[in-house]
């Protein structure tokens, strides 16, 4: 693929006006992972099978292999969780705390609740909403969850009062949890913890064990091998799964700063290897200043040398030629996280149809965008937000529809309904109908024949 020649060469740069453009641009809108999963289902697969067959003793097993001193109980004690909790920093408690209560307060703005109605003539129909009865959230061996994961995961199913919320959680070689873990489990609701991680997690929510409940809708994010767990075990369980990268897309002016783009860039870089990033703009100078912030930036960073590789593997700068072929493209590629660093992000929101979502502006970077504002940072990726939304409550709530006709109402609706059952081909249907009916004409001439006798 052709690229800019820079001092840094650390993003390829692509010109909409290329004879090419539009075969690149489809290239990089794979987002191809850097990883083939192929080879990867079989080991999965088996993991699956020894939870299913030996349940606990199999999630000791994969413990063996992480941890040096193995507990001698799969579920967090009280105590442990409360003594790792009075080990957080009172400044990192605040912030968690903030946080979670932030998010919570935005998710309980959207609850659906239940409602009825009665027709005339003798129809009742509406939908009851109810919680899930329990979640499990998972987190993979190379996709660690962080403290700020599981408040994005675990709140919004708080929030609409799931009574049984778990949460797998890897432990150190020691055998012990990372505190500030704790503290972001009970601040976002959670009820019990599990030392376990990775492909086994999964398969225990799903399946159930001795010690690990069985949950209604399993959640996390994870690597190739979590997907394959995943896709495996649909329909054990409810699984909230999306299997693509997360992708930050930046769209850009003369007003954005070179080094707060570069700085988002490089931050959106270190989330995980999969990351992808794209920047978009009609800016023809920003990419070269961009660049050169971050060959300044990388230096010193730590593992500057992977997140060099990844921004030249998996992020790319797209040179439009105004604004409005900017939001074109962005919409098309329907990112994540869509960052407006333009003068008026207005004109963005309006205009950008698919994104999960979009942070607004020069001051709105994602570290307070997918926390501390309230909305939270589990969204759509690859493309998926053409079509899905970001995680709900909705996600975590169940609803029943229920109707009841009285005689009269079917005696209204019932010929209609006998046609479309024949318009179908499904005679038996219309039978069910025309059985009722003939007992409700039948009902009706014993009335008139009784008035009849009356008079």
């Amino acid at each position: 693929m052709p690229t800019t020649k820079t001092s840094t060469k650390s993003l390829r740069v692509l010109n909409s006006t290329d004879a090419n453009f539009e075969e690149l641009w489809l290239d990089l809108s794979r987002r191809a992972s850097p990883h083939d999963p192929s080879t990867q289902t079989k080991p999965v697969l088996r993991k699956i099978e020894s939870v299913r067959e030996k349940g606990d003793e199999a999630l000791f097993d994969a413990l063996r292999k992480v941890c040096e001193h193995i507990p001698n109980k799969l579920e967090l004690s009280p105590q442990e969780w409360d003594s790792g909790c009075e080990a957080v920093d009172s400044s990192d408690r605040a912030a968690l705390g903030k946080a979670a209560m932030r998010i919570r307060e935005f998710h309980r703005k959207r609850i659906p609740g239940s409602w009825e109605v009665r027709e005339e003539g003798g129809a009742f129909m509406g939908q009851r909403v109810r919680p899930l009865s329990s979640v499990g959230i998972f987190s993979a061996s190379d996709v660690p969850l962080d403290p700020s994961d599981i408040i994005m995961y675990a709140t919004p199913a708080s929030a609409v009062e799931v009574p049984e919320i778990s949460l797998a959680a890897a432990p150190d070689s020691s055998g012990m949890i990372r505190p500030e873990i704790l503290m972001a489990a009970r601040l976002a609701g959670v009820h019990r913890i599990f030392k376990m991680t990775g492909a086994e997690s999964v398969a225990a929510f799903a399946l159930g064990t001795m010690t690990v409940p069985q949950a209604e809708k399993l959640i996390g994010p994870g690597g190739s091998e979590i997907e394959i767990a995943k896709s495996a075990l649909l329909g054990e369980a409810g699984i909230l799964t999306n299997p693509l990268p997360r992708e930050l897309c930046i769209v850009a002016d003369k007003t954005s700063t070179p080094a707060w783009v570069a700085t988002d860039l490089l931050a959106h870089a270190q989330t995980n290897e999969r990351a992808h990033g794209l920047l978009v703009t009609h800016c023809k100078t920003l990419p070269a200043r961009v660049q050169s912030q971050l060959a300044s930036q990388l230096k010193g960073l730590s593992g500057a040398r992977k997140l060099k590789q990844r921004l030249a593997a998996q992020f790319a700068v797209v040179v439009t030629r105004s604004l409005a072929e900017s939001l074109q493209w962005v919409d098309r590629y329907a990112p994540e996280h869509l960052a407006a660093c333009v003068a008026k992000p207005d004109e963005v929101v309006r205009t950008v149809q698919n994104a999960g979502t979009i942070l607004m502006g020069h001051y709105t970077p994602s570290a307070v965008g997918d926390v501390m504002a309230g909305p939270g940072g589990v969204l759509p990726s690859g493309g998926t937000s053409r079509y899905d939304s970001p995680l709900c409550v909705e996600d975590f709530l169940k609803k029943t529809h229920f109707v009841q006709f009285e005689a009269s109402k079917l005696r209204e609706l019932g010929h209609d309904a006998i046609r479309l059952a024949e318009l179908d081909g499904f005679t038996a249907r219309g039978a069910s109908v025309e059985l009722r009916l003939k007992r409700i004409r039948r009902a009706r001439r014993e009335r008139e024949v009784a008035r009849e006798a009356e008079l």
